[in-house]
């Protein structure tokens, strides 16, 4: 019996329940930098790694790019598109040299967003490297990014939101349609 008391007095004392505070997405928070993102860190090889060690690298970390880096520098970029497009046969002994885009699209972290979603929408890429001033990799960002962006803003709308069987929706598990 005491100890329900105890809980009921320690229950007073604990700060009130506030409301979320809603998010807006507006001309302001596609300024912001692309840093609050939360960009992954880069996976990296050398240009002269296989395509073999590349190919492992992503599978292992469920990631769609590379970086091949020189010297601390990027080199270039790797991603499933490339081996998609580029590789003829099943010669994963090549090297990622031979098949990645030689000096990519890169941003800063502390570039706004928006430049972000413009050099994706218009070079049509869904990686984009993160550099510092010395040309670094530092960090990796994805379309992937971007959507968990977008969705922390309705997260009630769109996590709660369920397949609606009437247009023949059903969940399809991860890879989606």
């Amino acid at each position: 019996m005491d100890s329900e008391i105890a809980d009921e007095e320690l229950a007073d004392l604990e700060e009130p329940t506030r409301a979320p505070v809603r998010r807006v997405l507006d001309q302001d928070t596609i300024r912001e930098p692309i840093r609050l993102l939360g960009p992954r860190t880069p996976l990296c090889l050398s240009p002269d790694a296989t395509l073999d060690e590349a190919v492992r690298l992503m599978r292992e970390h469920h990631v769609g790019c590379v970086l091949a880096v020189e010297g601390e520098r990027l080199a270039g970029i790797l991603t499933e598109r490339d081996l998609l497009l580029k590789l003829e046969g099943a010669d994963l002994s090549r090297r990622i040299r031979d098949l990645m885009t030689p000096d990519p699209e890169v941003l800063r972290p502390d570039d706004p967003i928006v430049y972000a979603l413009h050099r994706m929408a218009v070079g049509g890429y869904r990686h984009v490297p993160l550099v510092d001033d010395d040309g670094r990799p530092v960090g990796m960002l994805s379309v992937k990014d971007f959507v968990h962006y977008l969705v922390s803003f309705f997260v009630s709308d769109v996590l709660t939101l369920p397949p609606d069987p009437a247009r023949g929706e059903s969940w399809r598990g991860r890879d989606g349609a």
